[in-house]
């Protein structure tokens, strides 16, 4: 049983790992797709994740819509999501490509919130004390003012909001549906919503900006295939320091493909935010522990 539990805890973390850095490559393919409406760029990923989850859903003779019992969580897992990657891909537009990506990845933090508030999980003082910290290391990376240049950092930080909702709302899911059902049912939701939208705002590509969209969506469905499954396999709290892998991914991506360079006040947030992550992580640690021990100490 103990082998099971620990071969679930690293195929989490492989899923997690990948699913980052799946979202870091396909940032830099929407941002070298250019000038182009987040709305749009958002209808060419999410059709390309549908594909493939549709194509999943043949194979395996699975669900289309999923059961009727878990409808209502699956639309409100992809209204959060769409509004997490429109977010998302308006800051990576605007921002340093390592700035865009470490704001949305609040969303571990803030999903301990929203447990807490939607699942009536308990959170205690050390928990919302790590939460604060990350935010205080967001203010780092935005180091607001009250100009329209704080605008890009405030809508990255809604895209982490809208994230960490939707995969609230999968860690509800967690067994109930199959992994490539979740996806396919967020992708295609967001495709309706999305195209009087993309109608309107659309505008004409060059054969470069659709191949660099179409590799965005390949690169977005491994990672959004992998956080699926990532949830499933283990607890939240237990792989989520592993998403900040696609940060550093996203910085070096910056580095050689748009010369970016995150300024000193950036890598100190980014090092504020590790820090509370990798705190978090030692936190839940003791806890399993604690509970394994109680554990033993009932069967005795």
């Amino acid at each position: 049983m103990e082998k099971i539990i620990k071969s679930d805890r690293i195929k989490g973390i492989l899923c997690i790992i990948i699913s980052a850095c799946g979202f870091a490559v396909m940032s830099a393919f929407i941002k070298m797709a250019g000038d182009l409406p987040s709305f749009q760029k958002t209808f060419f990923r999410n059709l390309v994740a549908a594909i493939i989850a549709l194509y999943l859903i043949i194979k395996h003779k699975g669900s289309l819509v999923g059961k009727k019992e878990n409808r209502k969580l699956l639309i409100l897992r992809s209204t959060f999501g769409t509004i997490g990657i429109v977010c998302n891909y308006y800051a990576v537009d605007k921002l340093v490509l390592s700035d865009a990506n470490m704001l949305n990845k609040l969303s571990p933090f803030l999903v301990v919130i929203f447990c807490a508030l939607f699942l009536k999980e308990k959170i205690n003082l050390k928990q919302i004390s790590m939460v604060s910290v990350a935010f205080i290391g967001a203010l780092f990376i935005i180091k607001p003012s009250f100009s329209v240049q704080v605008i890009p950092y405030l809508v990255g930080v809604l895209g982490g909001v809208g994230a960490a909702l939707a995969y609230t709302c999968v860690r509800v899911l967690g067994n109930k549906e199959d992994y490539y059902t979740i996806v396919f049912f967020f992708s295609a939701f967001s495709l309706i919503v999305i195209l009087p939208i993309f109608i309107a705002v659309y505008e004409p590509m060059t054969m470069m900006q659709l191949v660099y969209l179409i590799l965005a969506g390949l690169c977005a469905s491994i990672g959004q295939f992998g956080v699926t499954l990532a949830y499933k396999f283990a607890p939240a709290r237990e792989i989520s320091i592993y998403d900040y892998s696609g940060i550093i991914c996203s910085a070096i991506l910056g580095i050689v493909f748009f010369g970016e360079h995150p300024d000193i006040i950036s890598i100190i947030g980014y090092l504020i935010v590790f820090a509370a992550a990798f705190d978090m992580f030692l936190y839940n640690k003791k806890l399993d522990q604690k509970d394994n021990e109680l554990k033993d100490v009932k069967r005795k």
